[in-house]
This record gives structure tokens, sequence and C-alpha cells, in this order.
């Protein structure tokens, strides 16, 4: 059955303090508690392991404000990109079809004349790949580590969650057949194998919760056996509504210097992330944490920033 993937709703008011795990940037919002440990594992990828389409705003902002200057809007070019920025901010862990769709909005609020958005999603992807064409064909040729455009820790704990039998899926909203390239790009095929899931033609089609879904189903279990990891809303979101332990990852894309971006990481916890990590650093703690083995918790009375 066709899903359409939900709007942003805050859920959690932001916290004046924090938790941490006991000498590590593993932030605390809620302490998950079960029975037994997960046995599935579902990760988003764009921020949340791959670095490949890092900077991808920077493409898409600029295109919209062109489409929307061509409306003969007296806005500025500064008021334009301010708004396209924002909503396309707030619909980020969408399938990017969304962001056109309400690109296409905008456009006919202006009395423009709006193609389809399908026709501004290629035009975006097109753009995209202009900028990203270099670091794919440096990861293909060799001439570029792969460690270098993940999120730092994603091969330790993808290896640590294997060893403990966890069984790996990925569900992103960028276009199926780009996910599966760049994941085998990444040499991340041998974690993922055949369940790697992204956005179809048929936009309504495809959603995270039903991948969600399908999981449980196939596998005949609770929500509780379930594990996810996120840069975005939608994945948090539809992990917590399945009922599994959720794990925002806030990651600074660009610098990925170990600290949160700030904006991310207030969006996974409104939306109800039961951990918030800026990435894999702290791996082994944040595994034996989910496994019950870690009951050191830290106390800091200041939000990071």
């Amino acid at each position: 059955m066709a899903q359409h993937e939900a709007d942003y709703q805050r859920v959690v008011d932001p916290l004046e303090s924090t938790l941490f795990l006991d000498g590590s940037t593993i932030e605390i919002i809620r302490s998950p508690r079960r029975e037994q440990p997960p046995r599935y594992a579902l990760f988003d990828f764009d921020g949340t392991l791959s670095l490949i389409r890092e900077g991808w705003p920077e493409v898409m902002v600029p295109m919209m404000v062109e489409a929307l200057q061509a409306t003969g809007t007296k806005e500025s070019a500064e008021e334009l990109d301010k708004m396209a920025g924002e909503f396309v901010a707030e619909l980020t862990g969408k399938q990017t079809i969304y962001q056109m769709i309400r690109l296409v909005e905008e456009i006919e609020r202006r009395g423009g004349q709006a193609e389809d958005p399908a026709v501004y999603k290629q035009r975006y992807h097109d753009l995209l790949m202009e900028r990203i064409t270099s670091r794919r064909e440096a990861l293909r040729s060799g001439s570029a580590e792969a460690e270098s455009m993940l999120v730092p820790g994603s091969i330790e704990i993808l290896d640590e969650l294997c060893r403990r039998g966890v069984q790996l899926y990925l569900a992103s909203g960028t276009d199926e057949q780009y996910v599966k390239e760049e994941v085998q790009l990444l040499g991340l095929d041998k974690y993922f194998g055949t369940y790697v899931y992204g956005a179809q033609e048929d936009y309504k089609s495809f959603s995270k919760a039903m991948v969600i879904e399908r999981i449980l189903r196939e596998n005949s279990v609770p929500g509780d056996f379930l594990l996810g990891f996120g840069d975005g809303f939608v994945e948090i979101q539809n992990v917590k509504d399945a009922g599994g332990i959720a794990v925002g990852v806030a990651s600074n894309e660009s610098e990925r210097n170990g600290r949160p971006d700030p904006w991310k990481r207030d969006r996974l916890i409104g939306v109800g992330a039961d951990l918030v990590i800026p990435d894999y650093a702290d791996w082994k703690t944040l595994i034996e944490f989910i496994w019950g083995g870690g009951e050191r918790i830290e106390v800091i009375n200041e939000q990071v920033m």
C-alpha cells in the first residue's frame, strides 16, 4: 500500500540539560530498555553513512531561486534564497520529489507556470552530478579511499553489528539506482546485500515506513527488535512509530570534526530520537550501551552547540 511521508512534527521540547555516556559524545535523550537486543538495523544513507553528496543544498537552493525568479516576482535573490533554504531544510529527510513539489507550489503562488516536479528533480540531479562526479570517479578509480567519504566510524559499527548477527537494511530518499551505485563505490554492498531501498519514479510506491513494515512482517518480529540510524527526521520518526530504538546521527558533513551539527541535533531530538551522536567514533560504547553493557552516564548541564 502506498504511503506518503509525513511532514516534520516536533514531539519533544528542546532540552535544557543533556546526558552523555561517560567519556563519549553519545547523548542520551531517553535510555532505551529492551528485554532482547536488536536483531535488525535500518540505516539512512546520505549524511548517515555516505558523504558523497555533501553540499547538495548548495546545488538545490540556487536552482530553485532561479526558477522562482523566472516568475517575475519582485522578491530579491536574497529573500528567495532564504525562503527556499528554509523549506528545503524543513523537508530534508523526505524523498527529493517532495522538495520539488513544494517548489512547484511556490512558483504557482507567484503566478508562474510551473513544470512537473519530476522535471525540476531531474534538473537538480543533473546539476548535483556535475558537483559530485569527481568524487564518484575518485572512488571508482581508487584515487580516493572510501573512508574519506564516509561518516567517521561507519565501517567499524557496521562490522560490529554484523559480528553480533544483526541483519542490516538501508533506505534512502535518493533514487534507488544511484543509492545502489554509491553503496558499491563505498564498499558497503557487502553489509547490506540486496537490502538496499531508494526512491522510485512512482514516489508514492516507496517510503521508509514501508521498508520498516516489510522488515517486521517478513521476519515476524515486533518493532522493539529494530534499531534505526539516521540524520533525517523521517527514519527517526518511522523507527519510533514502529517501537524501535532510534539513533539520531547529527553529522557535520563538511567538517567531520566529531561535533554534532546543531540544527540536525535539535531536529532529531524534536522528532523523538533516543540517542544522538555526531558520528560513530564511539561505536564500541554505543553498541555496549544498547546491548545492555553501558551503564555509565555522566550528567552535563548544558547543551552541545
